[in-house]
């Protein structure tokens, strides 16, 4: 049968997306162990994972460029979730990094902006997760800000105050929450999570992975595999084609 021939017989198959929107621990999170690639292989021929990360953003970016990434279209209708992970760079101190900083009430608005742009675009709130920044390890941070010349310009406990917004913006917009800034916290030392006090390490992108699954888990186990596993192929024309 000629490709053609086998377009025009053939049902084109939509698929699932999760979208992972966010900063560089977004952008970041298909490297080699991260938990963006994690939760691909969890989900392969389930559902695309789609990386929209932005290293160094913050949501008053963030919320300019969304509906660049995401319109009312099919896409959007097969978007079964989406993560929105800022807050790292909002709350950089304004004082050292005016750049990034965006105070604390604006960001909850910027937050509360793109949850409500989603659901205009048909991705109702049970598919939208607000992630919060992880804490931060100061020390091996500032010692990242001296080699740039450069002070401190984080505070964990200011990235604190922020991730409570993040967790009051989701309450109010009835969407899911990853705390991950208080659950790293259970731990006595959450600096193993860290690679460098901000991002994340190998062991901080498996917390997340995991953290995350729990939430994403009930939305997409029953999505079923697309396509039959090839001992089930018996007649590709029926099988492969929808005949």
């Amino acid at each position: 049968m000629a490709l053609a021939e086998a377009a025009i017989r053939g049902r084109l198959l939509q698929w699932p997306r999760v979208v992972l929107f966010g900063d560089s621990i977004t952008e970041f999170s298909f490297q080699e162990g991260g938990w963006g690639a994690s939760l691909a292989s969890r989900l392969v021929r389930k559902c695309d994972v789609v990386n929209r990360g932005f290293s160094g953003y913050n949501t008053r970016w963030a919320k300019l460029i969304l509906p660049r990434l995401i319109g009312k279209s099919a896409a959007a209708e097969s978007t079964v979730a989406v993560t929105i992970f800022f807050g790292a760079n909002d709350s950089a101190l304004k004082d050292v990094n005016p750049k990034q900083h965006v105070p604390l009430e604006e960001y909850a608005t910027n937050l509360t902006s793109m949850v409500h742009y989603l659901k205009s675009v048909g991705i109702t709130e049970d598919r939208i997760i607000l992630i919060t920044p992880p804490p931060l390890q100061e020390s091996a941070w500032e010692k990242e800000c001296l080699a740039k010349g450069d002070r401190l310009n984080r505070r964990n406990a200011t990235t604190g105050e922020y991730a409570q917004a993040c967790v009051r913006v989701a309450r109010d917009c009835g969407s899911d929450v990853l705390d991950l800034w208080t659950l790293m916290q259970k731990d006595e030392d959450f600096s193993c999570y860290l690679s460098d006090g901000l991002h994340l390490s190998m062991k901080g992108n498996n917390f997340l992975v995991e953290q995350l699954w729990s939430h994403l888990e009930k939305r997409l186990s029953a999505l079923p595999s697309l396509l039959p596993y090839w001992r089930d192929v018996a007649n590709p024309e029926v099988s492969l084609l929808g005949g």
